[in-house]
């Protein structure tokens, strides 16, 4: 393989692939810091906009009007704003959406996760399932998934007090799971509490594999950036240690990569579980302005290699998803405040597997 790279980071081979197998699209362009997608059965795509605003992208074209524009007590400061969004696994059924957002309340930052109701171009708040998540203008999380278990999973930041991520009694710097009416899972490792795991600083990323393992995407404090494999009740460390580090005050799970002195800011996290990069996890980087390929072994626990993808190309990358077809969409994260100018502004692009 040409560009083959014999560098070996932490143990894992790092390598470099001169051909893309995708053929690249972009769906739309010029958004509001776009944060996160998801897309109907029908193939309808709905993407968050950090500025409190709900997009629609259909059969290819982005609507003009928004699905929803957020209100106070909605607030966008600094990382915080309209976050994760994630549809119901019935969604073309009873149309639930639910999505995570910042809000001011005595002028304190929080962050809550409610439900609306679609109905055709226009949405309603329904209900709110889990409030008061310690928020800030740093440090929010904020990714929503459901899992196979049809539960709901939070990422939550430290919302810049690293503290509050060892203390069980709060919901900063933690994974989250509930049921999708708000209630508490019975299995939870926390008895009647949310909490499913500690120790993150500033998890952006969730995704499954094959055999439903769960992995997180975290952001180190300096560099050492990870992905971890995510355990009922585990310790991921932070901020006691991060990396590959260990200490004697606590149990802390090693990441199954991290970033070591290079900085990823990985965010959106996607298995492919088809096309040309299937059996791999992939991570949309922020700082890092690139695709991060990582193969994983048969059973998912240990990552085989790594190799970059898009790098420098579209600037910093927010969320990544897999549709059905085997697309993968992608958005930017350019027009945060912490990237450059480019053409078209913020952009959602579509992979398309190249049919040989």
């Amino acid at each position: 393989m040409k560009g083959l790279i014999n560098k070996i980071l932490f143990g894992i081979k790092k390598i470099s692939v001169n051909q893309f197998p995708y053929d690249i699209e972009i769906i739309a362009e010029n958004l509001d810091v776009p944060w996160a997608l998801d897309i109907s059965d029908s193939g309808t795509i709905y993407v968050t906009e950090r500025t409190g605003s709900i997009r629609i992208i259909e059969n290819g074209r982005l609507l003009l009007q928004p699905l929803i524009r957020l209100h106070s007590p909605f607030v966008s400061t600094g990382e915080g704003g309209l976050m994760g969004l994630v549809l119901d696994l019935n969604f073309s059924e009873n149309h639930y959406m639910y999505v995570m957002h910042t809000y001011e309340e005595s002028d304190q930052l929080y962050n809550r996760v409610i439900r609306l109701v679609v109905n055709n171009l226009s949405a309603r708040v329904d209900t709110t399932l889990l409030d008061r998540i310690p928020g800030g203008r740093i440090h929010n999380g904020g990714r929503i998934k459901i899992g196979h278990d049809n539960k709901l999973y939070i990422t939550t930041g430290d919302a810049g007090n690293s503290l509050l991520s060892q203390d069980v009694n709060s919901l900063a710097g933690k994974l989250l799971r509930i049921e999708l009416d708000g209630s508490i899972p019975e299995d939870n490792p926390y008895p009647n509490s949310p909490i499913y795991c500690i120790g993150l600083r500033n998890p952006q990323g969730l995704a499954w594999n094959s055999n439903n393992i769960l992995y997180a995407t975290d952001h180190g404090s300096s560099a050492h950036d990870e992905i971890n494999l995510i355990l009922p009740g585990a310790n991921y460390g932070w901020p006691l240690v991060q990396g590959n580090e260990s200490s004697n005050e606590i149990n802390a799970e090693i990441p199954i990569i991290q970033s070591g002195e290079e900085t990823w800011a990985p965010s959106g996290l996607a298995f492919a579980n088809d096309g040309p990069w299937q059996g791999s996890l992939v991570a949309a980087c922020l700082r890092g302005e690139q695709l991060l390929k990582a193969e994983l072994n048969g059973n998912g626990r240990r990552i085989l290699n790594t190799n970059e993808q898009l790098k420098n190309q579209y600037g910093r990358l927010r969320d990544i998803i897999q549709a059905k077809d085997g697309s993968i969409y992608i958005s930017t994260s350019n027009m945060d405040g912490r990237g450059s100018m480019l053409s078209g502004g913020d952009k959602i692009i579509r992979l398309i597997p190249n049919v040989q």
